[in-house]
């Protein structure tokens, strides 16, 4: 059982008295998720951060709201926001993150990448690495460029694999950092929210790509393409399709691989979604 343990305490300023609170979704996160921190009772906020980290604050619904989005690997434990309101006077509330289990699945490695053979699994963790690398920090925009809620890649959204497990290829074990969606062979995929597309390309393991840049450090990744039909640089709206899955790559069978990365952090992308399915 999750266990959460929360902790709010309110400096007041001398001439003013405020109704505002912190509230974290999901309450009990656990390793890899995000988490949305929204400041309810005031609109007046000039700062959160988390563990004395500045967060991008945007409105959501009128509230000030910031995500946070926890590594995998980020230790267990109790962490502390604080929201600074107009007036110098904060807000602090304490999260407990608890670890998430990481069950091993044995998982196959496909004929085109070299099979099984311990050479073609060194081969995988090495150009996964390099590929991870290139990824990392990519240009994002100062504003949020969505104004909608995020939606899914796909219509119709089967979900058929998680984020967060490992998959064991014998000697060697990749933690799967994204979630899959059935897709038949050339199913739409979309955008899933409006963004501005930096990286259109086609790696050994991740096969056709496009990374959308979503603003404020949030970006969405689709692999395993067969199509792709847009531009880096291009600005494409929240339901645009932006190419075809497809089975490029490390793919077993044709899917959607969809990754939400924070500040270039690997976040479980249904939990993602699911802070606008509420």
């Amino acid at each position: 059982m999750r266990r959460v343990l929360v902790s709010v305490l309110v400096f007041l300023a001398p001439v003013a008295l405020h109704a505002a609170t912190v509230s974290v979704y999901p309450s009990a996160p656990i390793q890899g998720d995000p988490v949305m921190i929204s400041v309810e009772g005031t609109t007046s906020v000039s700062a959160i951060a988390f563990q004395g980290k500045p967060l991008s604050v945007f409105l959501f619904k009128g509230v000030p709201t910031a995500f946070y989005g926890f590594d995998i690997n980020k230790k267990a434990g109790v962490y502390s926001i604080i929201a600074t309101l107009a007036d110098g006077s904060i807000v602090t509330q304490k999260i407990y993150v608890a670890p998430r289990e990481k069950p091993q699945l044995a998982f196959e490695i496909p004929a085109k990448l070299g099979g099984n053979a311990t050479s073609s699994q060194k081969t995988l963790v090495s150009t996964l690495a390099a590929e991870n690398a290139s990824l990392i920090g990519l240009r994002t925009g100062t504003h949020a460029f969505w104004t909608a809620p995020f939606g899914y890649p796909v219509s119709k959204p089967i979900i058929t694999d998680t984020y967060g497990y490992l998959r064991d290829t014998g000697a060697v074990s990749v933690t799967h950092k994204g979630t899959d969606f059935h897709a038949v062979l050339g199913t739409p995929v979309m955008a899933v929210n409006r963004g501005v597309v930096r990286r259109v390309q086609e790696t050994r393991d991740y096969g056709k790509t496009i990374i959308v840049d979503h603003g404020l450090g949030l970006m969405s990744f689709y692999m395993h393409l067969s199509k792709i039909w847009v531009n880096e640089g291009e600005l494409v709206q929240k339901g645009q399709i932006i190419g075809l899955s497809g089975d490029t790559g490390y793919a077993l069978s044709p899917h959607l691989h969809l990754t939400i990365r924070l500040n270039d952090i690997s976040i479980d992308p249904a939990v993602f979604l699911g802070f606008f399915a509420r």
